[in-house]
């Protein structure tokens, strides 16, 4: 019976081997349509605004566009799931945003309000500054660290009231394995943050979650999951935020915490699909065939079609037989 079972995981894991593969190489695209403006302070329209568009399951995945005469935007054929949005644009704060796009459904449109900065704290003030933002984020989503790191630190020093940057240096350190260089950088950032009232909370909870990440990736569990916790109550009703910790534990098959957090995702927003494909997989990995099934099924209840729903329908055909 052992041996039957052993199998059965090891059959398991080959179909998604064989499954996954191609249709993950697509995700992130699809038939979702997503768009907005942008404007000023004021609600002026900005015209030749930079905006992108980022896939979080695979960063490389990326869709421009640039505001037209009337500050609008859009993006076409985008598959269902969680992404990045971001604007940049000289004299003003960089936007960035967390935003679900769903294929099913008609999503909302977004009003990207660029802010002006505050005395203290800087502004991307040429063009210059914005290039090398985009250079070092692609070196970044490359995992070239070193020239990344070398492109951020460029950029604070033309822009060093932006405290914001940190957090991309710190990253950048924490993949190297500089661990304690990239505590120290997080935690000036949580020190800054406490006096920013439009990004601070924001900032806080990734520095906290980026200190957990650096705990994880030395095996320090404990430490781990108290940073995760604490990010978590930095911003409670923030299901990306649960989600995208999720994805940490995930990553380091750390698999009863990815589930703490994924299923915590859900209960936040339970109409987002992206958590109980997520709780199928993990389920799947501890070979709990039931509860895979459980969460592939309700999956599929929000996101019925598309090359993710037919994944999960391969899977729950394998696993119910």
């Amino acid at each position: 019976m052992a041996s039957r079972t052993a199998k059965v995981v090891l059959s398991i894991a080959a179909l998604v081997v064989i499954v996954v593969g191609p249709a993950f190489s697509q995700a992130g695209h699809g038939k979702g349509r997503l768009g907005g403006t942008v404007v000023d302070p004021d609600g002026k329209p900005l015209p030749g605004v930079k905006v992108t568009l980022t896939f979080s399951e695979n960063e490389r995945l990326v869709f421009e566009a640039t505001s037209g005469k009337k500050g609008e935007w859009s993006f076409l054929g985008l598959g269902s799931g969680n992404w990045i949005l971001a604007a940049s644009a000289p004299g003003f704060q960089p936007f960035e945003k967390p935003v679900n796009v769903s294929q099913l459904e008609v999503n909302p449109k977004v009003q990207i309000v660029l802010k002006k900065p505050d005395k203290s704290s800087g502004a991307l003030s040429d063009e210059k500054s914005i290039e090398l933002l985009d250079q070092a984020n692609q070196f970044y989503k490359d995992g070239r660290y070193d020239e990344a790191l070398a492109v951020y630190q460029k950029f604070q020093e033309a822009n060093p009231g932006l405290y914001q940057i940190k957090v991309s240096i710190a990253d950048c350190h924490r993949e190297k394995g500089e661990f304690d260089k990239a505590i120290a950088l997080y935690n000036e950032v949580i020190a800054q943050s406490a006096s920013d009232a439009v990004m601070g909370l924001e900032m806080s909870g990734k520095a906290l979650a980026g200190i957990g990440n650096c705990f994880l990736k030395q095996g320090k569990l404990e430490e781990a999951q108290g940073y995760f916790q604490k990010s978590i109550e930095s911003s409670p009703k923030d299901e990306i935020l649960a989600y995208n910790v999720g994805e940490i534990f995930f990553s380091n098959q750390a698999l009863d915490q990815a589930i703490r957090y994924f299923e915590l995702a859900a209960q936040i927003k339970p109409s987002w699909p992206d958590p109980f494909l997520k709780l199928g997989y993990v389920y799947l990995n501890k070979a709990d065939n039931a509860k895979a099934a459980e969460n592939f099924e309700k999956f599929l209840v929000l996101e019925p079609e598309g090359e993710r729903a037919a994944l999960a329908k391969n899977i729950l055909g394998f696993i119910k037989k």
